[in-house]
C-alpha cells in the first residue's frame, strides 16, 4: 500500500476442467504478470486450481491429489513474490470436502478460507460434493502443499505489514441474506475478495452489478470480484468471466464479458478514503461492535515496479455526470426549492428581496426564487429584484440583470449606491480615490443594508446569494453578503452553479431569459467594486485574486470529505488536472501548491465568517454550516497545513 492506495487485480485465467497442471500454468502467468505490474494482492475464480464445473470428478481422490501437487507447484513458483494471491480449489478435512480459497504469499500457505453458503438449486448442486464452513464444528490442523495450515468456519481478517486488511467469501456468500463480508467490514477489512462462479442468465448481471455495488457501499469497502469465464464446461450454462472492482459502491473497472483470452483487470482501491468514510460515518462506528475475526498476518507487499497513479480521479468532484446531469440539476433545485418554500409558510412571507447583479450567484438565487413563487402559487411580482449599481458596475451585468428580471415576471427596482457610499466615506473620512478594502466592503455593506431596509419595507425576507466557494474562501464582506436572512446557495460550489443556470436556461425559461442566462455564463465572476477599465469592461476578477474555482472547489471536497493532507491533495490534484480532461484544464505542480496554500490559508483565518452564517439548505455531502457539517474554532491554527505545503514545494 503507498499513499494510501492499494492495488489489486481480479484475474480471469483460462480454464480447462480438471486439468490442474494447465489450470495452474495459467494462474501462474497471470500472477507474474500482475506482479511486475506493481500489483499487491490478485484473485482468481472460484475452484480455479481444478475448474468449477468438475462436477462428480471432485469425489476422485486423483482430482484432489493433483490439485494439491499443483498447488505446491505454483507456490515453488512464486516463491521470490511478494504478491499476494488468492486461489480456489477444493480441500478435503478428514470426512469433508471444502470449497475453498487459498491465499499464498512468498511460496508459503498464509491461510484458507472455506466458503459458508452453498446454493442447491437449479444449475447448482454444490451441495452434492461439498461442505460447508458451518459443518467444521472446530478448528483443525491440516497439512497442504507440505505445510501445516489451521482451518475453521470462524472469520478470518488477514493484514499486511503496512496495515492493509482484507478479507474473503465466496460467490454465494453475497447473495446471502448475511453475507460473511458484513462481519468482515466491521472487523476492519478494507478489501473484500470475493472467488465466484456465476452463470450468465437474462438480466442476472445488472443485477449482479448492483448487488456488489450496494455490498460494498453498505460496509463502505473496496470489494473485488473474479467470476469464472471461457474453458468452464458449457454443459447446461454458460460462464462469462466478470472481473469487476469496486470502491464504497463505486465501480472502479470491469473485464469485457464473453473474453475467449484471459482477462486481468487492475486497479486500485483508496484505503485511506474508505477508512474517512468509515471514521466519520456514525452508523458504521457503532456496529463494528459486531464485527469479530481471527487476525492472519501477512508480510507487506514491496512492488517490483514504481507507484503509478492507477485510480480515476475526479477534477470536478461537485458535477453529476453527463448522464445523470439532467436529474441532478432538478433534484438540486427542487431542494433549494423546498427549503425556502418551508421558510416562507413558516413565516407566513409572500414577499422575497433579492440583489441582483448580473452574476452568477444572484442569477441562480433568483430563479429559485421564480421556482418556489410558483410552486407556492404566489405571484411573481413578490419577488423584489434590487440592482445596486456602484462604481463598478458594467453596462452588461447591469443590463443582463433588468433584462433578465422583465423577462422573469419579477418586480425590478433600482437603487444606485454611489450617493450614499460617497457621503458614508466623507462620514469615516476615507479617501475614496484610495480603492482598498475598506472602499470595497463599504459597498457591499451598503448593499446588505438597502436589502435589509427594502425587506422590512415590503414585509419580506433577503434572500443569500453566496456560495459554497466563497463560504470557503471567506470572499465576501462580514455583515456585508455574507448576511441574509436564509441563504439558498449556501451548499452550492462554485463549479456547479453554471451547470445549474445551464440546466434552467436550457429547459425552464423563455427565450428571451434564455439568452440573458447564457450571456450571464459566459461573463467573468467579479464582485465589481473596483471601477471598469477604460472600455467599460470588468477590472476586478475574482479568480485573479484567489485563484481557479475549479481548483479551491477541488481542495474544498477532498478536504472536507476525507480530510486529505496536502500531500495526499497534491498526487490526486496531478492526476485530476493532467490535461486529459478538456473541462478540467491543466495545472502544473507548482500552480497547484501555490492555490493550495492560498486555500488553506483562507480556510483557516475565515471560519468566524461561518460560525455565524443565515440559514440554508444542505444539497450534497459537503456543507460549511456550523449548526451541522463544520464545526471549526475560529482562531485555530493553519500552521501545520501550510508547513507541510512548503516541504512540498521545496522538492520542485
Amino acid at each position: 500500500m503507498k499513499y494510501g492506495y492499494a492495488t489489486v487485480a481480479a484475474a480471469i485465467p483460462s480454464v480447462k476442467v480438471a486439468d490442474t497442471n494447465y489450470n495452474v500454468a495459467q494462474i501462474l502467468s497471470m500472477i507474474t504478470e500482475a506482479d511486475e505490474r506493481g500489483v499487491e494482492i490478485i484473485v482468481f475464480p472460484e475452484l480455479s486450481v481444478t475448474g468449477y464445473t468438475c462436477q462428480d470428478l471432485f469425489r476422485s481422490d486423483i482430482l484432489l491429489r493433483r490439485a494439491e501437487e499443483s498447488l505446491i507447484s505454483l507456490l515453488n513458483d512464486t516463491r521470490k513474490m511478494d504478491i499476494i494471491s488468492i486461489v480456489g480449489m477444493p480441500v478435503a478435512v478428514d470426512g469433508l470436502l471444502l470449497n475453498c480459497a487459498v491465499v499464498i504469499q512468498q511460496g508459503a500457505v498464509i491461510g484458507i478460507v472455506p466458503k459458508t453458503y452453498l446454493p442447491n438449486y437449479s444449475e447448482f448442486y454444490e451441495k452434492r460434493w461439498f461442505a460447508s464452513s458451518q459443518d467444521l464444528t472446530d478448528e483443525r490442523t491440516i497439512y497442504i502443499a507440505g505445510s501445516p495450515a489451521v482451518i475453521s468456519s470462524r472469520p478470518k481478517v488477514f493484514t499486511t505489514g503496512d496495515g492493509l486488511k482484507f478479507g474473503i467469501e465466496i460467490c454465494e456468500d453475497v447473495w446471502a441474506p448475511v453475507p460473511p463480508s458484513n462481519n468482515l467490514a466491521l472487523a476492519g477489512a478494507d478489501v473484500i475478495f470475493n472467488l465466484s462462479a456465476s452463470d450468465e442468465l437474462i438480466g442476472k448481471h445488472a443485477y449482479l452489478r448492483s448487488l456488489l455495488s450496494q455490498q460494498s457501499a453498505r460496509t463502505i469497502s473496496g470489494y473485488v470480484y473474479a467470476s469464472s469465464g471461457f474453458g468452464e464446461s458449457t454443459q447446461d450454462v454458460v460462464y462469462g468471466g466478470n472481473a469487476i472492482i469496486f470502491e464504497n459502491g463505486k465501480m472502479l473497472a470491469e473485464a469485457k464479458r464473453f473474453s475467449l483470452q484471459p482477462q486481468l483487470e487492475i486497479q486500485q482501491i483508496d484505503i485511506d478514503r474508505i477508512r474517512a468514510e468509515r471514521r466519520s460515518n456514525t452508523t458504521f462506528v457503532n456496529a463494528q461492535r459486531h464485527g469479530e475475526a481471527d487476525i492472519i498476518s501477512a508480510k507487506t507487499v514491496v512492488p517490483r515496479t514504481d507507484f503509478t497513479m492507477l485510480h480515476p480521479v475526479e477534477a470536478l468532484p461537485f458535477i453529476p455526470k453527463t448522464g445523470d446531469m439532467s436529474a441532478s440539476c432538478e433534484e438540486i433545485l427542487n431542494i433549494q426549492m423546498s427549503g425556502l418554500a418551508k421558510r416562507l409558510h413558516h413565516t407566513g412571507c409572500k414577499h422575497v428581496v433579492v440583489g441582483i447583479s448580473g452574476g452568477l450567484d444572484s442569477t441562480l438565487a433568483l430563479l429559485v426564487c421564480v421556482r418556489t413563487f410558483d410552486y407556492l402559487s404566489l405571484d411573481r411580482r413578490g419577488i423584489f429584484g434590487i440592482t445596486m449599481p456602484g462604481f463598478g458596475t458594467t453596462d452588461r451585468t447591469h443590463d443582463n440583470a433588468v433584462s433578465l428580471m422583465a423577462s422573469l415576471g419579477v418586480t425590478s427596482v433600482e437603487i444606485p449606491i454611489a450617493k450614499s457610499v460617497t457621503q458614508h466615506f466623507e462620514d469615516i473620512g476615507h479617501d475614496i480615490s484610495v480603492h482598498d478594502v475598506t472602499y470595497e466592503n463599504g459597498q457591499a455593506r451598503e448593499r446588505t443594508q438597502i436589502l435589509m431596509d427594502y425587506a422590512n419595507k415590503v414585509n419580506g425576507m433577503v434572500i443569500g446569494t453566496g456560495d459554497l466557494s466563497e463560504l470557503a474562501l471567506g470572499w465576501a464582506t462580514y455583515n456585508g453578503d455574507h448576511m441574509s436572512m436564509y441563504g439558498v446557495n449556501a451548499s452550492i460550489p462554485k463549479t456547479l452553479i453554471r451547470h445549474l443556470v445551464s440546466y434552467i436556461a436550457s429547459n425552464d425559461v423563455d427565450e428571451n431569459s434564455r439568452t440573458t442566462l447564457l450571456d450571464i455564463i459566459d461573463t467573468p465572476i467579479s464582485p465589481e467594486l473596483i471601477p471598469a477599465d477604460e472600455n467599460g469592461n470588468i477590472k476586478q476578477k475574482t479568480e485573479d485574486l484567489v485563484g481557479p474555482y475549479i481548483l479551491h472547489d477541488f481542495f474544498l471536497y477532498n478536504y472536507l470529505r476525507f480530510g486529505f493532507a496536502p500531500s495526499r491533495l497534491l498526487l490526486m490534484a496531478e492526476k485530476a488536472f493532467d490535461g486529459s480532461n478538456p473541462d478540467a484544464g491543466t495545472f502544473d505542480r507548482a500552480t497547484i501548491l501555490h492555490w493550495m496554500h492560498t486555500f488553506f490559508r483562507r480556510f483557516f483565518a475565515q471560519q468566524f465568517k461561518r460560525s455565524c452564517l443565515p440559514d440554508g439548505p444542505k444539497v450534497g455531502s459537503v456543507s460549511l454550516s456550523p449548526r451541522g457539517d463544520w464545526r471549526m474554532p475560529s482562531d485555530a491554527s493553519s500552521s501545520l497545513w501550510l508547513e507541510e505545503i512548503e516541504s512540498l514545494r521545496e522538492i520542485l
